[in-house]
């Protein structure tokens, strides 16, 4: 495979415009581009998450939906394409239910916290959340393919089970809302 970036600094975007893999140009605040700084955003937290000690469950899901992510970012630059595939949302359902399953029943809000690996997957989760408003947002102006937003609501749902799997690591517990 040859270079896909020869040089960096290209001076193309001083304008306020970046390139799609399409060549098209586009405002780099338009939400296009929001989308796909966002994705970019959650892949590397979901990187700095991978820099904790991790079960390996936790750790392969994470580092297969880090690839996932950047053919989200790849569909979203390149308008018309279908990177996401029904696989994709299915595989990851699958990956919720048996972490869910080793969890005891939810009773309370889970606040973020309990260990540095389930605070950083706090964070991955809410941000996710974010990709997928997102993508919404996009969705209502261009409509997207249906599965993308749909995988990541279900990266958020996963990263949220993830987290509370983490958060019990070495003994730990959750850390729950007490109202009032």
């Amino acid at each position: 495979m040859g270079h896909r970036l020869s040089k960096i600094v290209t001076r193309t975007g001083d304008k306020g415009t970046t390139g799609l893999a399409t060549g098209d140009r586009i405002p780099k605040f338009d939400a296009r581009m929001q989308a796909i700084g966002e994705t970019d955003e959650l892949n590397s937290v979901i990187g700095v998450l991978l820099t904790h000690t991790l079960p390996e469950v936790v750790r392969g899901t994470l580092t297969r939906e880090q690839h996932t992510l950047f053919n989200l970012g790849g569909e979203l630059s390149m308008p018309g394409t279908e990177f996401i595939k029904p696989a994709d949302v299915e595989r990851l359902e699958d990956a919720v239910e048996a972490l869910n399953e080793t969890l005891p029943p939810l009773k309370e809000f889970v606040l973020p916290g309990g260990n540095p690996q389930a605070a950083a997957c706090h964070v991955a989760r809410a941000v996710a959340r974010r990709v997928e408003r997102r993508l919404w947002e996009l969705n209502a102006r261009e409509p997207l393919n249906e599965h993308t937003p749909r995988y990541a609501n279900r990266l958020s749902d996963y990263l949220f089970v993830a987290a509370r799997t983490l958060a019990r690591m070495d003994g730990g517990a959750e850390v729950t809302w007490i109202k009032g």
